[in-house]
């Protein structure tokens, strides 16, 4: 351990060794005021390599930081266990650590916890043992369950692939005495500047544990295997949970599926504290740009960016400090709104709204002339449009170089004959969604097994065709995750396809966009079309699908509409 006074009276201890229950011990960076007195704790546990800097406007706050590196990773000791395993011992790790922080003798024995993704999951296991020093949590960007971060029944190659190889992997290595690169910057190197597309291009997905360290390889293969099985199981977790938690999101973030914490925690949650105090608060951001104005190529204004750090101090201000700041009475979500730029509240997430239906409709060349309609009323003739979906050219995911999706300009993709296109008019005044967009999808396959994508897209006059949402249905488990019901080529059958959240006005003059495909590599694995294990086999075969709407088969697209 080294001890260090740092700059204005902010003091460093590095790789403090904090015991377990079990005598392994894990090793912590403290950063805490230069100077008498005790003050709140607030608890950092992470598998990335715990932070060197960066706390120092928590610890001017008059905050104790402690960062700490999970079991077997980085200085801790230990066999790491990642998290999509059911028991990890991270649960008792972290009721384990936030004990130890508040009995230190610069501790006033009230602890929060904080951090995004991972580090949120971190926070959500310990949480649901009640450790009795732990006051309030900032767990933000994490969903209910593993399933939700891979989409159920598919797999993420593009964003999964890379996690393992330059986050997960390189520190596994130099454990193991394996070759380098051992730091995420020297694997993330290779990937963007050598590597990523042959990786991109793998198959089967289930080899790829041949090029993946020991402590990740076995745990990997069970992943690829048993893409249903679900081990966080935190849908089950809040009534355990008797602290608040303060959450944030964004309309472009792929672990959106935390904003389902609030209502739970609204609903079950041990405390009454708990149960009324918990907050969400949803931007128009992605996962690594939460509360920045700008996701992806779109600058939402000014009055997108939010001061996440000041909104958290004021939070553990009040619970670890007792001041009277008034965010316990702000509202229990806030979400920003797309297109308007406003800021508007409401008691929970999704509010309740009203539904707008809207049918698809086209003269059956909704691909290559996009004729596709969007219809306030039932289409009165039959009507159907068809076209191939060629896995060995798959529709292109469109995200930037770290593989992280935004609100891409969908007009990159209109020279394609794979995807069909149903629009509005220009609307004639504004239309405000809110919530979660579904799509009711009577459609017919050639093959036993395929996918169905559909995506929200705000169509600007002469302008870029925004990507607003999208959800899919992997056919074969269009009824469970946990079973596989496969079609009978050529019959139609109906799916349901959930979109992600969002919060959008559609503009005067706009078109609303359903676009329907199915593909979207390599941001989501390729069906193969044959019925087979797409994760295990190799083969690649064409199918051949049929979107129908009729007074028979009404395909629609439904919209929680705000007409307040």
């Amino acid at each position: 351990m080294s001890n260090f006074q740092g700059a204005l009276g902010i003091i460093k201890e590095s790789d403090v060794d904090v015991p377990m229950r079990d005598g392994v011990i894990l090793r912590a960076n403290v950063f805490r005021p230069d100077g008498g007195g005790v003050f709140p704790g607030l608890l950092l546990r992470t598998p990335y390599g715990k932070p060197q800097e960066g706390h120092e406007r928590y610890v001017r706050a008059g905050y104790v930081v402690v960062t700490q590196d999970s079991r077997g990773r980085y200085a801790s000791e230990g066999k790491y266990v990642p998290f999509t395993e059911e028991n990890t011992g991270d649960a008792e790790d972290g009721y384990d650590a936030v004990e130890w922080v508040a009995k230190q003798s610069w501790c006033n024995g009230k602890v929060g916890t904080f951090g995004a993704s991972y580090n949120a999951w971190m926070q959500w296991q310990l949480a649901k043992l009640r450790p009795p020093s732990l006051v309030a949590m900032c767990a933000y960007t994490i969903p209910l369950e593993l399933t939700e971060v891979d989409w159920p029944g598919a797999f993420k190659p593009g964003r999964r692939i890379r996690w393992w190889m330059t986050t997960i992997a390189p520190d596994l290595r130099r454990r193991h005495g394996l070759p380098k690169p051992h730091t995420p910057a020297e694997a993330s190197e290779i990937w963007d500047e050598i590597e990523h597309g042959r990786w991109l291009g793998f198959m089967p997905w289930i080899d790829i544990k041949n090029h993946l360290p020991p402590g990740l390889a076995d745990y990997a293969e069970g992943w690829l295997k048993h893409p249903n099985r679900r081990p966080w199981k935190f849908d089950e977790v809040h009534k355990e949970i008797d602290v608040p938690n303060l959450d944030f999101s964004g309309w472009y973030d792929h672990c959106g599926g935390t904003m389902a914490h609030l209502k739970l925690m609204q609903q079950n949650a041990k405390t009454p504290e708990a149960r009324e105090k918990s907050k969400l608060v949803l931007g128009p951001w992605s996962h690594p740009t939460i509360g920045q104005r700008k996701t992806g190529d779109i600058d939402f204004g000014p009055q997108a960016q939010l001061d996440i750090h000041d909104l958290i101090l004021r939070w553990f201000d009040f619970w670890l400090k007792g001041a009277q700041n008034g965010i316990d009475k702000d509202a229990a979500c806030r979400y920003f709104v797309m297109g308007s730029g406003k800021w508007k509240s409401a008691g929970t997430w999704p509010p309740p709204l009203q539904d707008k239906i809207l049918y698809l409709d086209s003269d059956g060349k909704a691909s290559t002339e996009k004729n596709g309609r969007l219809l306030d009323a039932t289409p009165e003739i039959d009507g159907c449009d068809v076209y191939t979906y060629d896995p060995n050219d798959p529709v292109p995911t469109l995200w930037n170089r770290n593989l992280f999706s935004g609100p891409a300009n969908r007009r990159k993709l209109e020279h394609r004959q794979d995807i069909l296109y149903y629009r509005t008019e220009p609307l004639k005044q504004e239309i405000e969604v809110v919530g979660y967009p579904e799509v009711v999808l009577h459609a017919a396959s050639s093959a036993p097994d395929t996918d169905f994508f559909a995506r929200l897209v705000d169509e600007e006059p002469d302008g870029p065709a925004t990507e607003v949402c999208y959800g899919l249905v992997r056919a074969r488990h269009r009824n469970s995750y946990d079973t596989e019901d496969f079609l009978n080529p050529g019959e139609v059958t109906e799916f349901r396809i959930k979109m992600g959240a969002t919060a959008i006005c559609f503009q005067a003059g706009h078109r609303i966009r359903l676009e329907i495909t199915s593909s979207d590599f390599p941001n989501h694995d390729r069906n193969h079309n044959t019925g087979r294990n797409d994760l295990v086999d190799t083969e690649l075969k064409k199918a051949e699908q049929t979107i129908h709407h009729s007074p028979e088969f009404p395909s629609r697209l439904i919209l929680p509409v705000d007409e307040s």
